[in-house]
C-alpha cells in the first residue's frame, strides 16, 4: 500500500491495517529504521514497577508453571492443614 507523507511530517496507515493489528487512536508505536526501511510496531508502556513481570526469564518461568498447571503436575489442597500433611509426608 502507498501512502503519502504529509506536512509536519505525517503518515496515515490504510485502515485495514489498523484493523488488522487491532490499533486504536492513542496507542503507542516504536518507529525504528531496518535496513534502509522504516518499520513502526505497536507497543505497551509497561510501569517500571511491573516490569520484572515481563522479563524474558520471568515470562519462560510462568510459561512452565501453566504447563505444569495444565498437565496435572500442580498439588492443590483445602486446607492449609493437608499441605502441611502433605509437607511432612514428604519428609
Amino acid at each position: 500500500m502507498i501512502t503519502q507523507l504529509r506536512c509536519k511530517a505525517q503518515v496515515t496507515i490504510p485502515k485495514d491495517i489498523i484493523r488488522k493489528l487491532g490499533l486504536k487512536s492513542g496507542d503507542n508505536i516504536d518507529i525504528s529504521l531496518e535496513d534502509n526501511r522504516i518499520v513502526i510496531k505497536p507497543v505497551l508502556i509497561i510501569d517500571k514497577e511491573q516490569a520484572w513481570f515481563w522479563s524474558k526469564e520471568w515470562q519462560k518461568d510462568e510459561k512452565e508453571v501453566n504447563e505444569d498447571i495444565k498437565t496435572g503436575r500442580v498439588k492443590s489442597f483445602d486446607s492449609v492443614n493437608e499441605l502441611m500433611a502433605d509437607l511432612n509426608d514428604q519428609n
